[in-house]
């Protein structure tokens, strides 16, 4: 059968792109369709203006600890609309530096939401096409569970724009958004209190990391409020909002951001009309090659759910796009897979948790160093540092690098490759560090604290 297309993606994101791209590399004729903006969630309401949000937060701290080395500085003010519009402006030119990339690989791109019509059709803005092959891309979203009041909240999809900035904010979540939202949105001067119904945040994350994090952002101003769930939100005559908690307590605030999860962006996708499985959670099911119950319909990123990483939905797009049109059958190594919570102070992590190691590992070795980072001996302030090795203590292996302090997300990287090549503890030992740096460390940790 004739087909309009080799390859059919819905959804332009990083993975969506990514494929596309490549498929159409190696000849595959390819189209795109996107019904919001080029780039996806990362692009435009995730990493990366996320991460522009957070480079503003730090010039709080940073002018408070110059005056310890001699700078003085009458008190800074900050301007939301600056960074706002500076945020939008960058976005437009990365939206169509996205466009150029799909026009130079000869990728049609299509606007609008495509809806399946049968296992070969996509039907978009009211024209179809037909295709070999379908590929889902279309990510996730923000989930709010339903509470009274809930028309008034935000989520990550709105706070970048807000109108106002707010000098009371209430962040709802416990996982790595709603901490980097609540870190950010504190180092630029608003009274920030964080709410989550369990006993500690960042859920799944090492815990000697998790409570270490929690002391530290604690410190930088952020009210912690755990074992808490928000049962309503009111909004007042001034505009404000009323918080009420279970534990019979309030927070007036003047915005709410929701931060309580995401879930795979399949409203109006047509999967009714095809044989596509999804798991209990929701996500849309695949095998090792992205491959749905329906045999020409693929799918991967953050809709198949696993771990929700702007480069795992590019090695996936990848990974799909060789193995369609090449001979190579390629499959992605999910292991020792680096990330990074942007929070103050950064949050870098690759490997096991001591929780995962010593359930899989039989005797594991920890190294543990906690420090006040060379600077802030003369800044004054008080953040500390948390570095730590898990090791193998039969193999000498290195099966888990966790750090909490400035710049973890860069030193992690750097590990995660030593990781990935089956690093040693004695292959850290033997290396010659870079003096003085906090980096360092991960390389002079000669006593185990436990075993």
């Amino acid at each position: 059968m004739n087909y309009d297309y080799d390859l059919f993606v819905i959804g332009a994101g990083s993975g969506g792109v990514r494929s596309s791209r490549v498929a159409a590399s190696f000849g595959a004729k390819v189209a795109i369709c996107e019904d919001r903006y080029m780039g996806g969630t990362c692009v435009n309401v995730g990493c990366v203006p996320k991460k522009l949000y957070a480079y503003a937060s730090e010039y709080s701290s940073h002018f408070r600890d110059s005056e310890g080395f001699g700078w003085q500085i009458s008190e800074p003010h900050f301007h939301w609309p600056t960074l706002r519009n500076h945020k939008t402006t960058e976005i437009s030119r990365l939206n169509t530096v996205y466009d150029t990339l799909l026009d130079n690989a000869n990728v049609e791109v299509i606007h609008g939401r495509g809806e399946i019509v049968d296992p070969h059709t996509v039907s978009v803005a009211g024209k179809t096409y037909t295709a070999e092959r379908i590929l889902i891309a279309v990510g996730g979203w923000p989930f709010v569970p339903e509470i009274k009041g809930k028309e008034h909240v935000i989520t990550s999809n709105e706070v970048f724009d807000l109108e106002q900035f707010p000098k009371r904010l209430v962040v709802v979540g416990g996982g790595y958004i709603a901490v980097e939202f609540a870190s950010i949105f504190n180092g630029l001067a608003s009274r920030v209190t964080q709410l989550y119904r369990g006993d500690l945040f960042l859920r799944g994350f090492d815990n000697e990391v998790r409570q270490f994090a929690a002391k530290e952002i604690r410190k930088k101003g952020v009210n912690l409020h755990f074992n808490s769930d928000v049962i309503s939100i009111e909004k007042l005559s001034d505009g404000s909002l009323k918080v009420n908690l279970d534990d019979d307590v309030s927070v007036i605030a003047d915005a709410v951001l929701y931060a309580t999860g995401r879930k795979p962006h399949i409203k109006g996708l047509g999967l009714e009309n095809v044989n596509v499985r999804l798991t209990e959670d929701g996500y849309i099911d695949v095998n090792e090659q992205f491959q749905t119950s329906e045999p020409s319909i693929y799918a991967l990123g953050d809709v198949i759910g696993g771990m929700e990483l702007t480069p795992v939905a590019l090695a996936e797009g990848m990974a799909l796009a060789k193995s369609l049109y090449t001979n190579e059958i390629c499959k992605v190594d999910y292991s020792n897979i680096a990330t990074t919570v942007f929070c103050q102070p950064n949050i870098g992590t690759v490997g096991l948790t001591e929780e995962q190691a010593n359930a899989e590992y039989r005797h594991v070795v920890k190294y543990r160093s906690t420090f006040r980072p060379m600077k802030h001996s003369i800044s004054g302030s008080q953040e500390r540092t948390l570095m730590k090795l898990l090791v193998d203590g039969d193999t000498d292996k290195i099966l888990g690098a966790h750090m909490v302090g400035p710049d973890a997300g860069e030193i992690m990287q750097g590990l995660a490759i030593a990781m990935k090549a089956g690093a040693t503890k004695t292959d850290f030992d033997s290396t010659i560090g870079i003096h003085p740096t906090s980096a360092e460390e991960f390389v002079t940790m000669r006593e185990p604290v436990s075993s």
